[in-house]
């Protein structure tokens, strides 16, 4: 996979975050996932930063390489995204999406050539993660685990652009949605993957769609490792 990007932004929850999703849709990025977080910093570090401890909104969404400069450029711009207490927005490099279908609908609109699988080489592990109807994510994982996935995280998470996938699929998305997150390692990838994709993908109830991100270092998976050796 060449030049595809999961796209962080993290923003103030209430007013600034329909500014953001307005912008990304204007700008041809339709599927996002919202979910809701809370600032950590200590009140020295938020002074500091110039951040009030309040509410935040992560937005996840998938994007080009092309995108993300037009949406940098006018994040700096429009939003005022380099001055402090304003949001923060970063990319991860997407190592796969499960299906052609998926990869249609969460980059519709953005100008794409696939090419290479790839962008990091060599990573030992992968983030894979699953957006799935929500109350499904004992289905999503029961497949995981099939293949030889360990454990899941689950967040809870608000869908946009979720009409446009009858275009794709030919049915209708609940906006309600939870994101599994799993860590695996890279060999196993590829057989997780496709075991969701058959037994919780657009075909089941699950209605899940399936990515990775390429992991460049660990902590905690070294007793999981030994314990496989020792086998």
């Amino acid at each position: 996979m060449s030049e595809v990007y999961m796209m962080v932004t993290i923003t103030d929850w209430k007013e600034a975050a329909v500014d953001f999703l307005e912008f990304y849709q204007a700008n041809h990025v339709d599927a996002n996932m919202v979910t809701l977080g809370r600032g950590t910093a200590n009140s020295e570090m938020l002074d500091y930063l110039g951040l009030e401890e309040s509410e935040k909104t992560v937005i996840l969404s998938v994007v080009t390489g092309e995108v993300w400069k037009t949406l940098k450029k006018g994040l700096r711009q429009q939003f005022k995204i380099d001055i402090p207490g304003t949001g923060i927005a970063f990319t991860v490099p997407v190592s796969s999406i499960g299906g052609k279908r998926e990869l249609l609908f969460l980059l519709d609109n953005q100008n794409f050539e696939k090419g290479e699988e790839t962008v990091l080489k060599d990573t030992a592990h992968e983030l894979l993660i699953v957006i799935a109807n929500q109350g499904y994510n004992e289905m999503v994982m029961a497949a995981a685990r099939s293949a030889g996935a360990a454990g899941g995280t689950v967040l809870h998470a608000r869908g946009t652009g979720m009409k446009r996938a009858e275009k794709f699929f030919g049915v209708s998305l609940v906006s309600e949605k939870e994101l599994i997150l799993i860590v695996t390692k890279t060999e196993n990838k590829n057989a997780i993957m496709q075991a969701v994709m058959q037994q919780a993908g657009m075909d089941t109830k699950a209605k899940a769609i399936i990515f990775s991100l390429p992991v460049t270092d660990t902590a905690g998976l070294r007793l999981v490792e030994e314990e496989e050796a020792d086998e």
